[in-house]
């Protein structure tokens, strides 16, 4: 199995997503969305972003490798009455069911950014992306002190190193690599803009059940601890990830855990 499917499909990142749908509700109010908009959600997860699009008017294609959320995004737009929203397997380097030019907004909230292959991930949004279109990135930034790339960085110390060729995912929250990779795909520096924004998620638990929400459903993180295990560091791995949530919750309330996480929000005007 692809290696990225795999990991995706481990666990049930739906558990996870709850605590972030209202960071994406607040998202795509601000993306200008009307009724009729074209709008492909890649590495869409199970809709935290797409269905907010769809009710806005938008017609909505959400394309995941996992199949698992896959069909958790079909079932929540059925659920919502959203005719205008549906969701399909694909792969973000090789979108190769979809045409070109075929949507004027492409949305990838910490989506498209752990597809493999970034070069060609950038091409094929632009590929698929209608001339004044728009392309919107969410993507986690290397060694930021908050909470996602830091569960990231304390997983990858715990687990094996990397295959040979790998390129991280937060390699796309550093501006000069977005810029290489769209560039590659034909688009002009000046086209691409950065800005570090915040997600917020909103657990309705303290924040030690919110991080067994990831461990036991966030694939990177059930990774780390099979690794840790096999090397008698589980207890280990367990102590610093404790201490990064509890450190990291800003709640007022000691039965809920509100956590920001700093991002790059890359936007791309597609000639």
């Amino acid at each position: 199995m692809n290696p990225n499917k795999a990991l995706w499909e481990k666990g049930d990142f739906t558990r996870l997503a709850q605590s972030m749908r209202q960071s994406g509700e607040s998202l795509v109010k601000g993306l200008g969305i009307t009724k009729g908009l074209k709008v492909l959600d890649l590495g869409c997860g199970d809709g935290t972003t797409a269905l907010p699009e769809a009710m806005l008017g938008a017609d909505v294609l959400g394309v995941d490798i996992a199949s698992n959320l896959v069909e958790a995004g079909n079932k929540r737009a059925y659920a919502a009455g959203l005719t205008n929203c549906k969701f399909q397997l694909g792969d973000a380097c090789n979108l190769l069911e979809l045409p070109d030019d075929s949507f004027d907004l492409i949305v990838s909230m910490f989506g498209a950014m752990f597809a493999p292959k970034p070069f060609e991930v950038a091409r094929e949004m632009v590929r698929v992306c209608r001339s004044g279109g728009r392309i919107v990135m969410g993507n986690w930034i290397p060694n930021d002190p908050t909470l996602v790339a830091q569960i990231l960085k304390i997983s990858s110390a715990y687990s094996p190193p990397p295959p040979e060729g790998f390129i991280s995912p937060m390699t796309w929250g550093v501006e000069h690599n977005v810029i290489e990779r769209f560039s590659g795909a034909g688009i002009a520096s000046e086209r691409i803009s950065f800005l570090r924004d915040v997600y917020n998620f909103e657990f309705s638990d303290t924040p030690a059940k919110f991080l067994n929400t990831f461990k036991n459903f966030y694939g990177p993180t059930m990774n780390a601890f099979e690794a840790a295990g096999k090397s008698g560091r589980a207890n280990d791995l367990q102590r610093e990830l404790e201490e990064l949530f509890e450190s990291q919750n800003k709640s007022s309330s000691k039965d809920t855990t509100v956590i920001a996480a700093t991002y790059l929000r890359v936007t791309v005007a597609v000639e």
